[in-house]
């Protein structure tokens, strides 16, 4: 996959903001005080937030929106982090940037970053590309994705995820949680059309990145650094359909699954009454429509 428009943009002569959420799962004092002096020795002195929820995060974007641009946000904390602060800035006033302090990274890994030294050099290098964001419409309320959408099933496990075990177990959360709806399994089903196609599906994932879960390729193709927007879909309700389709996923051959539905579209619109979740948070029950917003923001990449 090749990345356009990249260009380099000078970290010092942006307004410096620095969002830390000491509730992720690999932060630590530590870790914030050394990339607080590498950023500094850098020349970038931003100012800090310290935020343990969206409302926190929400806050705080106010801030930067009602300051004079450009941004540099960069955000200390997972993928759950970073969306609330995509969800709270303005579009196209900032340049966003990671440190991958979560207990999921997969826009770090989307990204190419190895390491928290590896994403504060690439800060100080300053190399940014441009960033979509999916936009889901729901119950009358507006809400950005970086990484997917996952409806059915996938939003269920979302749903019931403990919100204590994900911080003491991290992934082991979300597998506690598709245990317990393995065992109470649901059957139901919901529709999902675009201009050019319907399909009746048990789960969908919109994605917006090629990564799911980690650092497994469930859409290859798909990135948040270009336009677009792909539906992967388990058309099948039983629990071996899922199985086969986990497997594949964790020896990264879900590209060619056979029980995979792809769609490409800019719009999804969902029907029926079931679980929606976004960049792992959930967030309501459709019927939903989603699009895309091109250009959202520049990235460190």
């Amino acid at each position: 996959m090749t990345i356009n428009l990249i260009i380099v943009q000078p970290a010092e002569d942006m307004n410096t903001y620095l969002f830390v959420n000491s509730a992720s799962g690999h932060h630590s004092a530590q870790r914030l005080q050394f990339s607080l002096e590498r950023l500094r020795s850098h020349g970038i002195d931003p100012k800090i937030f310290q935020v343990r929820n969206p409302v926190d995060v929400y806050a705080c974007c106010d801030t930067i929106n009602e300051d004079g641009g450009p941004h540099l946000v960069i955000v200390a904390g997972g993928d759950g982090t970073i969306n609330a602060v995509a969800n709270g800035l303005n579009p196209g006033t900032a340049t966003l940037a990671v440190l991958p302090f979560g207990t999921s990274n997969v826009l770090a890994a989307e990204i190419g970053i190895k390491s928290i030294d590896d994403a504060l050099e690439r800060i100080a290098a300053g190399k940014t590309c441009s960033l979509s964001v999916g936009v889901i419409e729901l119950e009358g309320r507006f809400y950005r994705f970086l990484l997917m959408a996952g409806i059915g099933l996938d939003g269920a496990v979302v749903k019931d995820v403990w919100p204590l075990g994900k911080r003491l177990l991290r992934q082991g959360a979300y597998a506690l949680s598709a245990l317990k709806c393995a065992i109470a399994w649901d059957t139901s089903v919901f529709g999902i059309s675009t201009p050019e196609r319907d399909v009746t599906c048990h789960t969908a994932i919109i994605c917006n990145a090629s990564r799911y879960g980690g650092n497994y390729i469930l859409s290859p193709g798909s990135s948040p650094f270009l336009s677009g927007l792909s539906a992967v879909c388990i058309t099948g309700t039983t629990r071996r359909t899922y199985l086969s389709s986990a497997v594949d996923l964790f020896r990264n051959k879900a590209g060619t699954n056979k029980d995979l539905i792809r769609i490409q579209s800019s719009t999804f619109e969902i029907r029926g009454k079931r679980p929606i979740q976004i960049d792992g948070d959930f967030i309501g029950y459709g019927p939903a429509r989603i699009s895309e917003l091109a250009n959202f923001a520049r990235i460190i990449v």
